[in-house]
C-alpha cells in the first residue's frame, strides 16, 4: 500500500486517494483557516469553519483541475479559499443587509444615513469591479494586499516574485484604479 508523501500528494489526491487529503488538511488546514478568518472574522465566526469545509470540499472535487507544482499548491488552495470566504461574504452581507432592512421597516429610517451607506457599497462595488479588470497577477497582489491585508514580503513570497515588482504593481494598478474608476464615473 503506497502512502501519501510531499512528493506524490497531489497525484494521490487527483486519483481520489483518501490519504491525500487526509495529508492536505493537516499540513493546509491552518493557512486555510487563518485567510479565512481575515476575511470573515468581522462578519460571522461561525462561517469560518463553512469556508475552511467548503475550501476542501472544493479541493476533493477540483483536484484534477490543478496544474503546477507541489509548491505552487499552497497558493492554489489559497486563492480558492480566499473566493469561497469573499462569496461567503458576500451572501453574510446580504443576509444581513435583509435583516436590516426588515428592522428598518418598522422605524423610520434615516435617510442620510441610509443614502452614507449605499454610497459606501457603491463605491466598494466600483473598487471591486475596477479590480477585477485587472492582469490576474495585479488582481491577486491588490486582493492579498487588502483583503487579506499580506505584507508586501508574504505577498511577493507567495507569488514568487521580488518585493520591488509587488511595490511597483501596487502603485501602477492603484493609478489604473483611479482612472478606471473616474472614467466609470463619468460615462454614469
Amino acid at each position: 500500500m503506497m502512502r501519501c508523501s510531499a512528493k506524490n500528494f497531489i497525484s494521490r489526491l487527483q486519483n481520489k486517494k483518501e490519504d491525500a487529503l487526509d495529508y492536505v488538511i493537516e499540513h493546509y488546514s491552518s493557512f486555510v483557516n487563518a485567510i479565512a478568518y481575515k476575511i470573515l472574522s468581522d462578519i460571522n465566526k461561525d462561517a469560518i469553519e463553512e469556508c475552511v469545509n467548503d475550501v476542501f470540499l472544493a479541493i476533493w472535487q477540483n483536484a484534477k483541475q490543478f496544474e503546477g507544482q507541489p509548491e505552487d499548491f499552497k497558493k492554489w488552495i489559497g486563492m480558492l479559499t480566499k473566493y469561497k470566504a469573499i462569496d461567503i461574504f458576500r451572501r453574510l452581507e446580504k443576509q444581513q443587509a435583509r435583516e436590516k432592512g426588515d428592522e428598518e421597516l418598522s422605524q423610520k429610517p434615516d435617510v442620510k444615513e441610509t443614502e452614507r451607506e449605499f454610497l459606501k457599497k457603491e463605491q466598494r462595488n466600483d473598487l471591486l469591479l475596477a479590480i477585477s479588470c485587472l492582469e490576474s497577477v495585479d488582481r491577486d497582489i491588490f486582493m492579498m494586499k487588502y483583503f487579506l491585508q499580506l505584507t508586501n514580503t508574504e505577498i511577493a513570497e507567495a507569488l514568487h516574485l521580488s518585493k520591488a515588482a509587488v511595490e511597483n504593481r501596487l502603485y501602477r494598478g492603484k493609478k489604473k484604479l483611479a482612472t478606471s474608476i473616474k472614467l466609470r464615473e463619468v460615462f454614469i
